[in-house]
């Protein structure tokens, strides 16, 4: 399991794209990874979602802040019962 870190401006969010859920207020966002970290740690930034016909008049989210990968635990491998991985 990858444990990533976000750096939010709350600041930048677009308030008409919240939406009220079943257990709170919600923003859609999308997070781009690259990899290789930038200069500053970072891995990757996050961005607003915009809807399909947005994106299909070139419309691009508002870029709200970075993303960094903190650490990496690796997952034990399953085995089955004679003993090999599945």
């Amino acid at each position: 399991m990858k444990t990533i870190a976000v750096n939010l401006d709350v600041k930048k969010i677009d308030k008409t794209k919240l939406y009220v859920g079943k257990k709170g207020t919600y923003l859609d966002a999308v997070v781009f990874l690259k990899d290789e970290a930038d200069e500053y740690g970072n891995h990757g930034f996050i961005v607003q979602s915009v809807t399909k016909e947005e994106r299909e008049k070139g419309v691009k989210g508002e870029i709200l802040g970075n993303v960094k990968i903190l650490g990496q635990q690796e997952q034990p491998q399953k085995v089955d019962d004679d003993g090999l991985p599945f």
